[in-house]
């Protein structure tokens, strides 16, 4: 499972910036990743041009791509994320693990957390596409989170990313803002069905800044 490869190849067809990258899936061996990539850019809303009429800019829909992995489990798509955060220059990757959100007394702020964790965005405006889908297991996948939780990831790249841009002081980045592999990072141990949030920092600063 690369999951560096697969922001990379986008990345490089979109050439927009990338302001996130989210990752969601149902704590079960075999489910496939739901990976979204956040980009930060405007397009026009319709080609068509009107002299007296100004048309009013979007945001650029997201892209969600589907990321099988047989016969591996929850560790091995954090060991990849991980891997990508590290290689894109992300300062963390944080990690949250979900309640099903179908169950007696779940507030509905549960519900909407869970549908756009996997690109559905239920609240948006209709004539926002939100995400461009490339999963076919989406709904599938939903309606499992929805009865069994769900564990989601997040992580902010520097290279190829919005994130470029800021300056800080992190010393692990090399002249792309990005790291050379492997990550020596390694993911926490997950316990399936309790909820909970994990951070793992990736950046570090070795100078004193006054």
């Amino acid at each position: 499972m690369n999951v560096f490869e697969t922001i990379a190849a986008q990345a490089a067809a979109m050439k927009l910036p990338i302001y996130a990258v989210t990752a969601a899936t149902v704590p079960r061996r075999d489910a496939p990743i739901l990976l979204i990539i956040h980009w930060h850019g405007f397009a026009r809303e319709t080609p068509l041009r009107l002299d007296d009429l100004p048309l009013p800019p979007r945001s650029v829909a997201g892209s969600a791509l589907q990321i099988d992995a047989p016969g591996e489990g929850i560790e091995s798509a954090e060991q990849a994320l991980l891997d990508a955060a590290w290689q894109l220059g992300a300062w963390d990757l944080e990690r949250v693990v979900k309640r099903p959100w179908w169950r007696l007394g779940a507030p509905a702020s549960e519900a909407l957390a869970g549908h756009r964790a996997f690109g559905d965005y239920p609240d948006a405006d209709s004539a926002d596409p939100g995400v461009v889908m490339g999963a076919p297991d989406r709904d599938e996948l939903m309606r499992a989170a929805a009865h069994r939780g769900y564990v989601r990831w997040l992580f902010r790249p520097r290279k190829s990313g919005l994130w470029q841009w800021v300056e800080d002081e992190d010393s692990t980045l090399d002249g792309t803002g990005g790291r050379e592999p492997p990550c020596p990072v390694l993911p926490y141990p997950l316990e399936a069905g309790r909820a909970g949030r994990a951070v793992y920092r990736l950046g570090r600063v070795d100078r004193l800044i006054i």
